[in-house]
């Protein structure tokens, strides 16, 4: 897939572009239905499948204080489009100018002058340019003056694709998150709520103290985290390699009055340095709420039943 960064790199394919618009956090199942009608839109026409999308969600320029938490970082997203079909990714600065560029600019700039846009498919809820003022039906104008059509496509909800109750939306899948309902929002997702991270030292407390040594991934400040918990989970190595865990994310309440946000991976059967090494972490399922113990000695016994949880879910997903 071509990532293009700069507009000024942009060159308009000959025979033009089928192009659509949007955050696209988490690349979810309904994200994944408007990228099969984009594909199927420029295999008819010969066109160029192309995703114009942000360095940064939108919401962080123009409602900072309510900005949400993100599914997938920007890299993460890039290779989901990739995998999704995309044959070039425009991944446009989103800052003040950005936010106060009209829907007419928008069109103009980008997807007439860079993209030769023949075809654009986007969300029948879609709006753009300054204000949010821009919809499906000035784009649909605009198109008619430029020389592109306009898909508006309706929302895919879970009745669509798995047994549920309306429409599939970033924002839905974030609340599941928040929740703690890792494999709710797996189904809407199409695969695993996954985070990612250097492995970083902790106070080496689980393999010393409590005969459970984990690695502590750091994940980067706005990413959505599941609500603290244990889960059953999947930690993918640089290499490739991948490893059951059960997985810990908390302050961890039996040893701090107020501690970090953790995430705390222990890899099943493992036995390595994972220090430095960037982890992929998959959430599979959760297991339990956290809480304190009255004894570190009922906290191990604990421990091991989570781990034994987790290998067991784990096992039964292969």
């Amino acid at each position: 897939m071509e990532i293009v960064t700069d507009l000024r790199d942009c060159v308009p394919p000959p025979g033009g572009s089928a192009v659509t618009i949007g955050a696209y956090d988490g690349l979810h199942l309904g994200h994944r239905a408007l990228l099969t009608e984009l594909r199927r839109r420029a295999e008819v026409g010969g066109l160029l499948t192309t995703v114009v999308t942000f360095d940064r969600h939108p919401a962080t320029v123009v409602r900072p204080e309510s900005a949400p938490l993100l599914l997938c970082d920007p890299q993460q997203k890039l290779e989901l489009l990739a995998e999704a079909g995309v044959e070039r990714a425009v991944v446009l600065t989103f800052d003040e100018a950005r936010a106060d560029e009209t829907a007419e600019e928008f069109v103009s700039e980008v997807l007439v002058r860079a993209l030769a846009a023949r075809v654009v498919v986007v969300g029948e809820d879609f709006h753009f340019g300054h204000g949010r003022k821009g919809n499906v039906a000035l784009l649909g104008d605009l198109g008619r003056e430029s020389g592109f059509s306009v898909d508006g496509v309706g929302l895919t909800t879970d009745a669509d694709t798995v047994a549920g109750d309306g429409p599939i939306s970033s924002t839905r899948i974030r609340g599941l998150v928040a929740r703690g309902d890792v494999a709710g929002a797996a189904r809407l997702l199409g695969r695993p709520h996954q985070v990612r991270g250097p492995v970083v030292h902790g106070d080496a407390r689980g393999g010393a103290e409590l005969g459970y040594p984990t690695a502590n991934i750091e994940v980067p400040d706005g990413i959505a985290l599941p609500a603290p918990g244990i889960y059953a989970g999947v930690l993918e190595r640089p290499d490739g390699t991948t490893w059951p865990s059960a997985v810990s994310v908390g302050r961890r309440p039996m040893f701090y009055e107020d501690g970090t946000l953790l995430v705390e991976a222990h890899l099943l059967d493992f036995d390595g340095d994972l220090y430095g090494e960037q982890a992929r972490l998959s959430f599979v399922e959760r297991l339990r709420d956290e809480r304190t113990f009255d004894s570190v000695d009922d906290l191990v016994v604990q421990m091991g039943a989570d781990v034994a949880e987790a290998r067991r879910i784990l096992a039964a997903g292969r």
